[in-house]
């Protein structure tokens, strides 16, 4: 499971800024889920955080720094080639002072052995800054990688815990990561964080790839595993859906799939795909990969999740990764909205707990700062769609009712007075 997410000067995010998954001492939570510990202690950990802000305010660089350190860490050692130095670095740009500073990334996970990690790095333009690992197994903290480039001796591996040293010390590049030169070896003892990024951080973003994820859930719809639940989800999400048809398709083609539309099973007729609307193919394209991610108990990214779901498909999203019967791996959620009635259940209540809302707001550099919801300590009465809506915790837009027709006018007055 993944604890915490720190990253620095990548895009807006110029100062270090943290997201933790972690229940912070002394709050209650419901929704957390207890991960034990390899030193007999457990945590109490959120299986979703969402994050809401202004438009431009960079929530959503928050999911792509994730992104990035996943990309570093399964590329560097084989396509980042020895001449290309860093590619795809983007430090915070609205300064001189940033573009010469690195850029930082750290995690803090769980493996299935309950054994918590720290990995991070720090990338210059031309070459790895630096890169340290951690292991918890008891409780304290063991060094397994400490690098600094600009040491004469570059790889320290305190208490000779790594096996092949030198042989991966000698063998990485400047511009590659150790951990990934591990891997591609398959090293014993480091091939199983290389695997915890291989297997978490998936990338979804609700507009994008979608024939591509409309096609895994298709093909899902032929596998007896997941067919009827495929189908299940598509039935409760209200959608006038009876069912669905699908056919193979020769030379591996996608399958041919017809949903099933009308009042009862009966007499429900099936549409042809291309008169689906958006909102029909965008859900039925979430269901795959969403299905995938709780049965193996990966991070699930999702950039706007209300950009192309209706707020109810966006709520059972929510609740699919809230709920134990339906979550029993432990698969967590991270995505970013600027849908605020999500804060709330619409039977009242909360869909979300303080400590999983996250907010971003820029500073008057353009900096994006991000802090919990939680920091403002809101009453448990108290309605968290109306206090956000209405400015108490930042992070909305600063326009007042109005002032954008006003503007418009007259800048249209001002033309008409020239010409």
């Amino acid at each position: 499971m993944l604890l915490r997410f720190r990253t620095a000067n990548v895009r807006s995010l110029r100062d270090e800024q943290e997201l933790s998954f972690v229940v912070a001492p002394g709050e209650k939570s419901d929704a957390a889920r207890t991960t034990p510990l390899s030193d007999g202690k457990h945590l109490e950990i959120y299986p979703v955080i969402g994050v809401f802000g202004a438009n431009a305010s960079g929530k959503s660089n928050v999911i792509t720094a994730l992104k990035k350190m996943r990309s570093a860490v399964l590329d560097s050692y084989g396509l980042w080639t020895s001449y290309t130095g860093v590619p795809e670095r983007e430090p915070f740009a609205l300064d001189a002072e940033s573009a010469g500073k690195s850029t930082f990334y750290e995690a803090d996970f769980v493996l299935d052995d309950g054994v918590r990690w720290t990995y991070g790095f720090e990338l210059g333009d031309r070459r790895v800054e630096s890169e340290w690992l951690h292991a918890y197994p008891k409780g304290r903290r063991q060094v397994w990688l400490d690098r600094d480039a600009t040491r004469d001796n570059v790889f320290d591996f305190p208490g000779d815990r790594v096996q092949d040293r030198a042989r991966l010390a000698r063998s990485t590049r400047p511009n590659a990561l150790l951990l990934s030169r591990a891997a591609s070896d398959n090293h014993p003892q480091l091939s199983r964080v290389f695997g915890w990024f291989r297997s978490n951080l998936w990338d979804i973003t609700p507009e994008t790839e979608l024939k591509d994820r409309e096609r895994y859930t298709a093909e899902q719809l032929l596998d007896d595993r997941n067919s009827e639940r495929v189908r299940e989800l598509l039935r409760v999400a209200d959608l006038g859906i009876q069912g669905a048809e699908v056919e193979r398709q020769p030379g591996g083609r996608t399958p041919a799939v017809r949903l099933l539309h009308g009042s009862d099973r009966d007499t429900a007729v099936a549409l042809d795909w291309a008169k689906e609307s958006f909102g029909t193919r965008s859900w039925f394209a979430l269901l795959g990969p969403l299905l995938l991610a709780l049965d193996s108990g990966a991070v699930l990214l999702i950039d706007e999740l209300d950009a192309s779901l209706h707020p109810k498909f966006a709520a059972e999203v929510i609740r699919l990764f809230q709920a134990p019967w339906s979550n029993d791996k432990n698969a967590q959620l991270l995505f970013t909205s600027h849908d605020a009635s999500l804060l709330k259940s619409p039977r009242g209540g909360r869909l979300l707990e303080p400590g999983q809302i996250w907010l971003t707001e820029k500073d008057k550099r353009g900096a994006t700062e991000l802090y919990p919801l939680s920091d403002f300590d809101p009453k448990p009465e108290e309605d968290l769609e109306d206090s956000y809506l209405a400015g108490a915790y930042g992070a909305v837009p600063n326009v007042d009712q109005g002032q954008i027709g006003r503007k418009v006018l007259t800048a249209l007055a001002g033309e008409a007075e020239r010409s």
